[in-house]
């Protein structure tokens, strides 16, 4: 078990942890935003990646997902949690509150699958987070004693700019309880690549939907990010310690590490053999399965 920490803005470390080793990883989908660095925390084996890069260089319109997952896949990552600064679309979740997203709309316009013409997959995103993940989550921010709300939807939007005032109340009417830019499609490519995922999404603004209020505003959203960047870097290490602990059950009881089980609907004969090479990564259990039945 190997658990990768996706640092989303304001967060390009993990506090308190000083010593990294630098994984140089290729990946046929270019490089990833940042190399990867590992680590050990309460025993168990950390991967970390910087969403947006060192010094936030890259906007979340042009973050290379599918590099990232890639990589992280052949990290040898079972278990992928992303630490994600977020809009609040409902009053009772103010700024400094933690949301542990079940749900997305996704209304981005960007490349969301791995699988391409040549090979067809079609993976369940009906639960897209790992309720397993959010399970210990949960258990981790009531320990802490932080603020958090155990289930949210979180609406992406494709950014880079921030929502109008009537995009903002469109999304409120929607259900939506937080708003982001970079959680899809990482959450689709993560299902693809059978790793279990959970988003935390840490709330740092009110969005646009307040008419009293000025919109967001970049300089507060820092100054909550510091609070955050050291009350995530304690999520993650109380998560490391109950990994540790309980380990990692197998197979995931939420399905994540199955995803592709049902999903691949190109025929053998039909199969890009290029395309089977490049997901190598992303198809290795699934192959084993495949030649274990006799259907390759």
């Amino acid at each position: 078990m190997r658990l990768g920490i996706i640092g989303g803005s304001g967060i390009e470390r993990l506090p308190g942890i000083d010593e990294w080793e630098t994984l140089d990883i290729p990946s046929p989908f270019g490089p990833p935003s940042a190399p990867l660095k590992r680590a050990r925390i309460e025993g168990t084996e950390i991967v970390f990646l910087a969403r947006h890069g060192p010094g936030h260089r890259i906007p979340p319109h042009a973050i290379p997902y599918r590099a990232n997952i890639d990589c992280l896949k052949r990290a040898g990552v079972t278990d992928a949690v992303s630490l994600s600064a977020c809009g609040s679309l409902r009053h009772d979740l103010p700024p400094g509150t933690f949301v542990l997203v079940d749900q997305f709309i996704d209304r981005t316009r960007r490349v969301s699958s791995f699988f391409d013409e040549g090979l067809v997959a079609h993976v369940s995103m009906a639960d897209p987070t790992c309720s397993r993940l959010r399970s210990m989550a949960a258990d981790a921010l009531r320990t802490l004693r932080i603020p958090f709300t155990p289930t949210g939807t979180y609406l992406a939007m494709e950014g880079p700019q921030f929502s109008t005032r009537a995009e903002s109340r469109l999304y409120r009417g929607w259900g939506a309880d937080v708003i982001g830019m970079t959680n899809m499609p990482e959450a689709r490519l993560a299902r693809e690549a059978e790793l279990c995922y959970l988003t935390v999404a840490m709330v740092t603004d009110y969005d646009s939907w307040r008419v009293h209020e000025d919109g967001v505003d970049v300089t507060a959203i820092l100054e909550i990010l510091a609070t955050n960047r050291e009350v995530a870097g304690r999520l993650v290490a109380d998560l490391a310690r109950r990994l540790g602990v309980c380990g990692r059950p197998e197979p995931c009881p939420a399905g994540c590490d199955r995803a592709l089980d049902h999903a691949v609907i190109t025929a053998p004969t039909a199969r890009d053999p290029e395309l089977r090479d490049r997901l190598d990564a992303i198809l290795a259990r699934w192959h084993g399965v495949q030649e274990r039945k006799g259907a390759g």
